[in-house]
């Protein structure tokens, strides 16, 4: 027997159902692009089990004739282009005649389907490698597809779906971003025999209002930009709307949604100077361009593509986003501020002003182990000369515009870059806890709360003993929002929500596994950044001492995680040369 021999056809489309066929997310997205390429004017989404179990889009699209319906299931065949040239200016979404074959490899799949001008309806089964004979049946005009017992064939990768609610949860993004390609089409979301949504056909804005909220409707501004072949559209949020993750961006280029690393720079560096930035913007963005200009058979999974003129895309869209944004500040209305008296009554967050319970102003002091500079004298003052030489980076002068610590050793004078050497400190101490399974946490007298997808809820139910390993326990209280009820005790004076979405963030991109293993000290970097001391925050004389002392103790304190310095010496000998002393 030789050596290499062709595959059979059932592992070549089970090897092709790798790259179309992720996760059940991947199933509907292909299904959804089917009815939307038949011209279907109602598009209905029942899933099961978070789709594992079953997957079903029914539409009134054109239909599938007959003798059409065996070739439905053949690899590489496909009704939307005959030629190369079809190829390169495809303006359908499906184009590669792979999708259903790629699924019937790896599912039990049953197509039913009418044409107008057909006297009834007929229908087929396929899975694996059985395909069951052409059958009349009762339909009205359109298809149903139904998926069910995805990879029951392949139990190694069913292995790697997610909880039902996890992969529930993509599947509703994958639903989302069709109802924002094309709001004049109505979409309907099942799940369980539950109704999750319902959207009537509706313009553009409206349809973005019901997707991404009243919130978003109410700062969004609209872009409308036209130069040659490239026409830009859509909405953007203004500066004062942003959020923590990436959940709300979508591009479409010519109606499809893509990921493209070329737009997502343009796009930040338009929000560049007004966007905080650890924080995202919100778009819904179509670009339409001439179809020769763009490659969209990158990959199968036709997500990603390639521009033939990149420079001149990111140009037109880094401009036509600038200029949207430029008139946001003056248009978007300040939040609304109650006043509250000076004094400690003042310092109250919203829940507890309703309460009535005082939070007194932070103690940074107890942000350094405690340690209030045990060098110094009681009342706070610089130690003299002597026992400045104790102490490698001396001992704390004065603090220079809430970022810089300026101190004095026997060398002459030290900066220190607060924020980032604490980020240091409590990055070290982070990993050391985590190691030694005594990273403690510390319970929330007031639960923070906070707005989130189904994602991310998904994600706490998911991975609660990952959250709990790393000090936190978060908990969902609606299928839209979550509670913080503990962090890591040595963070207790960082945002809890901010801390709980970085945190969700990456388990969601990674995975807890990962997240434990080869990305841990990305994250606990992270962790460490939003717990550490904050710029424009007015320290004690004895709080910047304790930070020094904290330093000196710190394995690599010299640089901060990002590598950047976290202090700096300059010799009284560099000091004499800028006032030209002995000269």
């Amino acid at each position: 027997m030789p050596a290499i021999r062709p595959l059979p056809d059932t592992l070549i489309s089970q090897i092709a159902a790798g790259e179309v066929v992720e996760r059940p997310a991947s199933v509907l997205k292909e299904l959804v692009e089917n009815s939307l390429d038949a011209d279907a004017t109602d598009i209905g989404v029942t899933l099961i089990d978070g789709g594992i179990k079953q997957i079903r889009v029914i539409d009134n699209g054109a239909g599938v004739e007959r003798d059409d319906l065996p070739m439905a299931f053949a690899r590489h065949a496909t009704s939307k282009i005959a030629s190369l040239e079809d190829l390169e200016s495809v303006r359908s979404l499906g184009f590669r005649g792979e999708a259903l074959a790629s699924i019937a490899s790896v599912a039990r799949v049953l197509m039913s389907s009418r044409t107008a001008g057909a006297g009834r309806a007929f229908t087929m089964g396929a899975g694996g490698s059985d395909v069951a004979a052409v059958q009349p049946a009762a339909h009205p005009i359109g298809t149903t597809v139904e998926v069910n017992d995805l990879y029951y064939n392949t139990p190694a990768r069913r292995k790697f779906l997610k909880s039902e609610a996890t992969e529930f949860a993509h599947c509703e993004e994958a639903f989302t971003r069709a109802a924002l390609s094309r709001p004049d089409v109505t979409f309907s979301l099942r799940h369980n025999g539950r109704v999750v949504t319902r959207l009537a056909p509706s313009g553009l804005e409206r349809r973005v209002e019901a997707v991404l909220g009243p919130e978003f409707a109410q700062v969004m501004r609209a872009i409308d930009a036209n130069s040659g072949s490239l026409k830009l559209s859509g909405f953007v949020g203004s500066p004062s709307y942003t959020r923590a993750s990436r959940d709300a961006q979508f591009i479409f280029v010519n109606g499809r949604f893509v990921r493209d690393k070329l737009l997502a720079h343009a796009l930040r560096e338009a929000y560049r100077d007004v966007l905080h930035g650890e924080r995202h913007p919100a778009y819904v963005l179509f670009l339409d361009i001439d179809a020769h200009g763009v490659d969209v058979n990158v990959h199968p999974s036709k997500i990603e593509i390639r521009f033939r003129d990149p420079r001149a895309v990111h140009q037109f869209v880094f401009h036509a986003v600038v200029k949207g944004l430029a008139g946001s500040a003056a248009q978007t209305q300040a939040p609304s501020v109650t006043p509250l008296a000076s004094g400690p009554s003042a310092r109250l967050s919203g829940t507890q002003a309703a309460l009535g319970i005082a939070q007194p102003a932070p103690s940074y002091a107890s942000m350094f182990s405690g340690r209030r500079g045990h060098l110094e004298s009681a009342a706070g003052e610089t130690p003299s000369q002597n026992v400045a030489e104790e102490a490698p980076l001396g001992f704390a002068i004065a603090q220079l515009h809430g970022v810089y610590i300026l101190a004095q050793n026997r060398q002459g004078l030290v900066l220190v870059d607060m924020h980032a050497a604490h980020e240091r400190i409590l990055y070290e101490r982070l990993k050391t806890a985590l190691d030694s399974r005594a990273l403690n946490t510390q319970k929330l007298l007031i639960p923070s709360t906070f707005h989130a997808d189904r994602l991310d809820v998904a994600t706490v139910e998911e991975h609660s003993a990952t959250l709990n390993l790393l000090g936190f326990d978060v908990a969902a209280i609606s299928p839209f929002a979550l509670a913080v009820r503990a962090v890591p005790a040595m963070l207790a004076d960082a945002d809890p929500a901010e801390l709980a979405r970085a945190l969700l963030r990456d388990v969601r991109e990674f995975g807890a596994s990962r997240v434990l293993t080869e990305r841990r000290d990305e994250l606990l970097g992270t962790m460490a950044c939003h717990g550490a001391v904050r710029a424009n925050r007015a320290l004690s004389i004895p709080e910047m001492n304790a930070l020094l002392r904290e330093m000196e103790e710190t394995e690599r304190s010299g640089q901060c995680n990002h590598g950047r310095p976290t202090w700096y010496q300059m010799s009284l000998a560099d000091l004499d040369k800028l006032f030209m002393r002995g000269r």
